[in-house]
């Protein structure tokens, strides 16, 4: 009897695998345009845009004649569903202006399908070859060694006495940055800045900067010089230059009415580019302080800037997302990277100058391929929230902080208070995640075992990877 029923029920498994198999195989499966899109364009778009009927000279019953697009032109962008007219109209968050009209939202499912189609390259069919072109994001670390000084990499020495600061209150970590060939780290406190050895942890000194906040800290190519940016909200803005082993003023740059919010020392050290509330970049000299050129083309405050390792290239970005790409020696534009929806929160190159990593409000996190512009990795929810329970509406996703290692590795810090490590192909390889407060800031050290964290609480924590 036990023999007659085992039979029974492999007999009915078996039966039942096909059909196992069949929805694993889809799960898995790449969306094409006949066996997942089409059937959704059926049911929600024929009516108005099919073979009978064609408003906008849209007809999105077959595959050749999506692609033409219709009045206004193309409808869907291979890899880019966030720039695809047709991905817009579906997810428009305007009842009166989102497709199909007069009409419940689509399914949130069937939206996912639709931007992982039009992401993964607009396939026609299972056998179809995407129409994202294959790129060589190959990056080799020995060939990118820039500014690698002769002899002993440069160590403070003998720092002017710096006397810490009455708080009443732990200042958060706004800014940090590790040299790239010493055991050392910049840290952003209250009117100055902490120089702390990576190996031991112990603070070696300290730089004064009285011009208020430091927003942003840069070590030189060579790390030689510290940049540090910063001021007083609606009061005053400046960036200063330290020579890091005496902690000696080398120079002093801009004299902004409000508190620089973005900056960066050219890999050559001949010029600085700041920019903040006031919505415009400066670039200066650095060897007599004059203005050198201006950049109006931003609508919005100045939340990152950032030189190519070549020296080539500036990358500027913005509170409403923009990102705009510079020729750095006339200022005259190169391309419009966009994509963010929110504010930007950080720029940074890898260091072959190729790839452009990008961080925003939106919970985007962007590796952009600056030959075209096109983004090569783009992480929709790169920090996903957990929910509290009880709480309801949106959860911030926000990503706050983006810095390469000399490996092309990148190290991210999300509102959703953890730290993510990512590879030169854009997975995730090492997170961590912090107990109290949001990390601000973040590094991985010159000897890239360990990734430095700093938080809204004034917290330095050291993580080995």
């Amino acid at each position: 009897m036990i023999r007659v029923i085992i039979h029974t029920v492999c007999y009915l498994f078996l039966l039942g695998m096909p059909g196992i198999l069949s929805a694993q195989s889809e799960a898995t499966q790449a969306p094409n345009f006949d066996e997942h899109i089409k059937p959704i364009f059926k049911q929600h778009c024929l009516k108005c845009h099919g073979d009978d009927k064609q408003e906008a000279d849209l007809n999105l019953q077959g595959y050749g004649s999506l692609l033409r697009g219709g009045s206004s032109g193309k409808v869907v962008e291979a890899g880019r569903s966030s720039q695809s007219v047709l991905f817009q109209a579906i997810t428009e968050p305007d009842d009166d202006l989102r497709m199909p009209p007069n009409s419940p939202p689509i399914d949130l499912t069937k939206i996912d399908l639709i931007r992982k189609w039009i992401d993964g390259g607009l396939l026609e069919t299972s056998a179809s070859k995407s129409m994202v072109k294959s790129r060589d994001l190959t990056f080799n670390p020995g060939e990118n060694v820039s500014g690698k000084p002769v002899g002993e990499p440069a160590m403070p020495v003998d720092l002017p006495l710096v006397h810490k600061p009455k708080l009443t209150r732990p200042f958060p970590v706004l800014a940090m940055d590790v040299s790239p060939f010493a055991p050392l780290a910049a840290i952003a406190d209250q009117n100055q800045v902490r120089l702390v050895q990576t190996e031991t942890e112990q603070e070696l000194g300290r730089l004064d900067f009285p011009e208020g906040e430091p927003h942003v800290i840069r070590f030189s190519h060579n790390g030689a010089v510290l940049m540090v940016a910063g001021g007083r909200p609606v009061e005053s803005g400046r960036v200063v230059l330290f020579d890091v082993v005496s902690g000696t003023r080398l120079a002093e740059v801009g004299d902004e009415i409000d508190a620089v919010l973005a900056a960066d020392l050219s890999p050559d050290q001949r010029f600085v580019a700041l920019g903040g509330s006031g919505r415009v970049v400066k670039v200066y000299s650095t060897v007599d302080g004059e203005l050198q050129y201006k950049l109006t083309k931003h609508t919005e405050w100045i939340t990152a800037i950032t030189f190519s390792p070549d020296g080539q290239k500036l990358a500027t970005a913005d509170r409403a997302g923009g990102i705009h790409l510079w020729d750095a020696n006339s200022g005259g534009i190169l391309l419009n990277l966009g994509e963010h929806k929110e504010a930007v929160r950080a720029l940074d190159w890898r260091g072959d100058s190729r790839l452009l990593a990008s961080a925003g409000e939106d919970g985007r996190l962007i590796w952009w391929d600056t030959v075209d512009g096109f983004p090569a990795i783009n992480k929709v929810n790169a920090h996903p929230p957990q929910r509290p329970p009880g709480t309801y509406g949106i959860i911030p996703n926000g990503v706050l902080a983006a810095r390469f290692d000399s490996e092309g590795r990148l190290v991210t810090s999300g509102r959703d208070q953890t730290v993510r490590v990512w590879d030169v192909d854009g997975n995730e390889i090492k997170k961590f995640k912090l107990e109290t407060g949001i990390p601000l800031s973040n590094a991985i050290t010159n000897q890239r075992t360990t990734v430095i964290i700093g938080d809204s609480a004034g917290n330095l924590q050291f993580n080995k990877l």
